[in-house]
């Protein structure tokens, strides 16, 4: 495979920014590659994935490209006190490594993935744009921000106070539980997380929220914590379970 850092212009956030992309030898389709969007946590940025994890072996034999982007500790939204890391995501991003890299514009083909807040921006993505993917996951996803930052003293943290300012999350479309009752037909989800991370009451009130209006949901709970060992090891259960249309093999 091909491993590329890109540096590019951002029109959307005003600033030059980064992104690391996978690519496979085998030769681009007419329709262009299939994609995985794979989204990093809270406190890594574009590299992290290649740096802890051996992403790039585990993805060669499926003939995906991967798509790595920057986006700091935005929380994958338009900053109330920032950038607009949200329209940069969802928008900006897909055209400009679309037309950089060859990728295929189909839902059939294209996919997300993320952990920690990176699973957040994951599930978000595909709820608030389902057409746009045919499945997606989250590992140790920081899916109830609503209640885990509902308190004034999380608020008024320096970082989550410029991401969502002074105002409630729960109700708006950064709050994921809201976005399970508007959206209509979600793409296939994959739910992962370690029992003894800080984050699995959170991931199993998502599953019960989830499942209780009969949505399509893959659960994957067990042993596990919030590291990069339970990563590492459960992005190549993701990947198994990506329904790609011309998979070349096994892991």
């Amino acid at each position: 495979m091909a491993l590329v850092r890109c540096d590019f212009p951002s029109e959307t956030l005003a600033l030059d920014t980064s992104m690391t992309v996978l690519l496979p030898d085998e030769p681009v389709p007419p329709t262009g590659l299939p994609t995985l969007y794979l989204l990093h946590g809270l406190s890594d940025d574009h590299t992290a994935w290649v740096r802890r994890t051996a992403i790039e072996r585990y993805v060669e034999p499926y003939g995906l490209a991967v798509v790595m982007p920057a986006v700091h500790r935005s929380f994958y939204t338009d900053e109330v006190r920032g950038g607009r890391f949200w329209t940069f995501l969802s928008e900006e991003l897909p055209a400009l490594a679309g037309r950089y890299f060859r990728l295929s514009e189909r839902r059939e083909d294209t996919f997300v993935a993320g952990l920690s807040m990176g699973g957040y921006g994951a599930v978000k993505w595909a709820l608030r744009q389902p057409e746009r993917f045919a499945a997606a996951a989250s590992m140790s996803g920081a899916l109830d921000v609503a209640t885990r930052y509902e308190s004034p003293r999380d608020i008024d943290t320096e970082w989550i106070g410029r991401v969502f300012g002074d105002h409630a999350v729960a109700g708006t479309d950064d709050d994921l539980f809201a976005l399970i009752d508007r959206t209509g037909a979600p793409p296939p989800l994959y739910l992962a997380c370690g029992t003894e991370d800080f984050l699995y009451p959170d991931n199993v009130r998502f599953r019960d929220a989830y499942t209780a209006k009969g949505l399509p949901l893959t659960v994957d709970f067990g042993p596990g914590d919030h590291v990069w060992e339970y990563w590492d090891r459960t992005v190549r259960d993701v990947l198994a379970w990506l329904p790609l249309p011309a998979r070349t093999g096994g892991q």
